[in-house]
């Protein structure tokens, strides 16, 4: 057995002088527990450390005469600010959603000037404040800009000053390839289950159903999580379009006139599914439930409900265009009086923002220190460029390069779905209302 098991971890020998954490997308729970274990990784070991404010939109602004000023640009971290940070809500550094790396969809896009110019500004603004190392933390879209940068450098002279870069996962939606959970996933499921149960009692005093669409644009981890934690009478996500829920619908481009397919809902069958939870649990005696849908499923509605919709930079349909629990909501009333003939109250809402920077609990906090600390350790110990940081087991770090995440063509990311019939999957069938298929 080692004797020095109480002993702090030996310094490394390095020639780094600052480091920069930035983090960019939407909020997750124990956001800070991240941005505070990395810094303080860092300083522990003699290097500086700037928080880039509001993701990399105040890099992209960076020009001659334009140069970042220090509190509205950046911050310096050091110890004093960091203290009992770690289990603190919001994100001490801000976030946004600029992504300097929009216009690049295929490597050679890279030897483009104007494409490549947002990823050329990010590096000259990083480098004009004397950065050399850059901890990314965000999505799957900020890890593709990540890549990005990483594949600009690589094009720079050789005599060019390289910045290692590593990547933090980080989503509520838990959809992330290449780890089990990311951090805030955790406490966002309890705070919307807990909600979900508020809802419960209200539905069972007022004989009512509610339908909830949760957050989760990809995948159904965060919705099923909900719905097996607050006790939902049925969860319906993106992976259960499948079988007789899906149909395909011929699109034509109205730019090019190029006919197209695209899986879909099949309504006619979805909505009597959610119907025959309803009777099922009034033969039962259960005249309310609350019924949890995914919002990704807005990427399966047929395009006569998606008319006038438009899109993010990266190519996300706007879900809060269309009120996809209202849609559902008023769909399941009409097919429940059509098979009853009798009114049933279905109301709508959405749940998820309210989680984004709710109070973290404490594996979250566990598992976003570790992966703070694990950036330190890829781009110091490890001397790693081009990873992300995982962890596995008891918070095993682990270092997956970025070409094991992104499509080396089209430099997009894979989703991480709930395996069909698979355990996690399972778990829900067991526990909500049972109907006869």
């Amino acid at each position: 057995m080692p004797d020095n098991t109480l002993s702090r971890p030996a310094k490394m020998p390095h020639n780094f002088r600052r480091a920069a954490i930035l983090f960019a997308g939407g909020p997750a729970p124990a956001a800070n527990a991240v941005i505070s274990a990395a810094a303080t990784s860092f300083l522990r070991n003699d290097i500086e450390v700037v928080g880039i404010k509001h993701g990399y939109s105040k890099l992209l602004e960076f020009a001659p005469g334009n140069e970042l000023v220090e509190g509205r640009d950046y911050i310096t971290m050091d110890h004093k600010m960091l203290r009992r940070t770690r289990n603190s809500q919001g994100i001490m550094i801000g976030t946004a959603r600029a992504n300097p790396g929009k216009h690049i969809s295929h490597p050679s896009h890279l030897a483009d000037e104007e494409r490549s110019a947002p990823l050329k500004t990010v590096y000259e603004a990083l480098r004009s404040i004397g950065v050399d190392l850059l901890v990314s933390i965000g999505g799957d879209d900020t890890l593709k800009t990540a890549n990005k940068f990483k594949m600009y450098q690589e094009r720079l002279p050789l005599d060019a000053h390289r910045i290692p870069v590593v990547h933090l996962p980080k989503t509520i939606d838990n959809d992330y390839r290449g780890i089990d959970f990311t951090f805030g996933y955790f406490t966002a499921v309890d705070f919307l289950a807990n909600e979900v149960r508020n809802l419960l009692a209200d539905a069972e005093a007022n004989r009512s159903y509610f339908l909830a669409e949760s957050m989760g644009r990809s995948a159904g981890w965060l919705a099923y999580g909900v719905a097996i934690a607050g006790e939902a009478s049925l969860v319906i996500s993106v992976e259960d379009i499948i079988g007789k829920y899906r149909s395909m619908e011929e699109t034509v481009d109205p730019e090019t006139g190029e006919k197209k397919t695209r899986p879909v809902m099949n309504m006619k069958e979805v909505i009597p599914r959610i119907v025959a939870t309803l009777t099922t649990r009034e033969r039962e005696g259960k005249e309310y439930g609350v019924i949890v849908i995914a919002e990704g499923l807005a990427e399966f509605l047929p395009s006569s409900y998606l008319e006038g919709v438009d899109r993010d930079e990266h190519g996300h349909i706007n879900i809060s265009a269309i009120n996809l629990h209202s849609v559902f909501s008023d769909l399941v009333a009409k097919e429940y009086h059509r098979q009853t003939g009798r009114e049933r109250k279905v109301n709508a809402l959405q749940l998820g923002y309210e989680a984004r920077c709710a109070k973290p609990h404490a594996f979250d906090v566990m598992l976003g220190s570790q992966l703070g600390v694990g950036a330190y350790r890829a781009l110091v110990e490890e001397r790693l460029d081009g990873v992300m940081v995982s962890v596995s087991g008891q918070l095993q770090l682990e270092y997956v390069p970025f070409g094991d995440l992104v499509d080396p063509e089209t430099l997009v990311t894979v989703v991480r779905y709930i395996e069909p019939e698979s355990d996690f999957q399972q778990l829900t069938r067991f526990l909500e209302t049972y109907v006869d298929s």
